[in-house]
């Protein structure tokens, strides 16, 4: 199969010719940094996204040889406020059926959408990511430029590694186009989001973009400048981060 690649400051980026092939190529970059990190330490954090565009990328994951389980602490990006964790629309429902079901992880980490004090939910699940280094955070581009759940603008000079957002029309709308919600108004209006800062500290991220309705997204997160209007463009200044396209979320790029 043909890869392009091409290197946008620090972001290293690879074209491939389908959803698949980007899928497979990720899981393998990010199979190899969990056993480096195994190998070294003798233990692995990683933090997963969520969304249609992970599908293929965990299938593939699932499938990587050779990777002690056992030895990996999980972590995910985000939740709605207010969504209990049976909800088909909570994030954590998919990562269980999707992951956490299949690999016997050491530790999963969840945050509670539904806890009674959002804020001190935020401050529990920011003390266990800042416990030790993250390996690598796998993470996704949302059809607004959103990275996690930080809409634009987004805020890339917090301190906090956990906050609420307030999520805008944009993202509610990529929500019910994707099926988790039947409307617009049954989208949650908040979230509780790792924040910019936050992702950016892990060693290594690793970014899966499929579809052409990501398209409009990876132009202005490659092509405009590194602004909160495009919260993806971040990821230009991290030293470790691999950005895989397809053909059609590639689609609007000028090379």
């Amino acid at each position: 199969m043909s890869i392009s690649t091409l290197t946008v400051d620090s972001l290293v980026v690879e074209i491939h010719p389908d959803k698949a092939a980007l899928s497979q190529a990720a899981a393998d970059f990010v199979a190899g940094y969990i056993r480096a990190a195994i190998a070294e330490r003798g233990s692995s954090r990683v933090i997963f996204a969520t969304g249609a565009s992970q599908y293929d990328f965990l299938d593939a994951l699932c499938a990587a040889p050779e990777i002690d389980w056992s030895l990996v602490t999980a972590f995910h990006l985000d939740e709605y406020v207010g969504i209990a964790a049976d909800h088909p629309a909570s994030f954590r429902r998919y990562l269980q059926e999707r992951l956490f079901s299949r690999l016997p992880f050491a530790a999963v980490h969840l945050l509670t959408g539904d806890a009674p004090e959002p804020v001190a939910e935020c401050r529990r699940y920011a003390a266990l990511l800042t416990e030790a280094p993250i390996d690598i955070a796998c993470v996704g581009i949302g059809e607004n430029g959103h990275l996690a759940f930080n809409d634009p603008p987004a805020d890339f000079y917090t301190t906090a590694a956990v906050h609420i957002v307030e999520l805008d029309e944009a993202c509610r709308r990529q929500q019910v186009g994707e099926g988790h919600f039947p409307d617009l108004a049954a989208v949650p209006p908040q979230a509780l989001s790792m924040t910019v800062p936050a992702i950016l500290d892990a060693k290594v991220i690793s970014c899966v973009v499929p579809d052409a309705r990501k398209a409009a997204a990876v132009h202005c997160t490659l092509e405009g400048p590194i602004d909160p209007a495009c919260p993806a463009s971040a990821l230009r200044t991290h030293p470790h981060c691999r950005l895989y396209l397809d053909s059609a979320s590639a689609g609007q790029l000028s090379r």
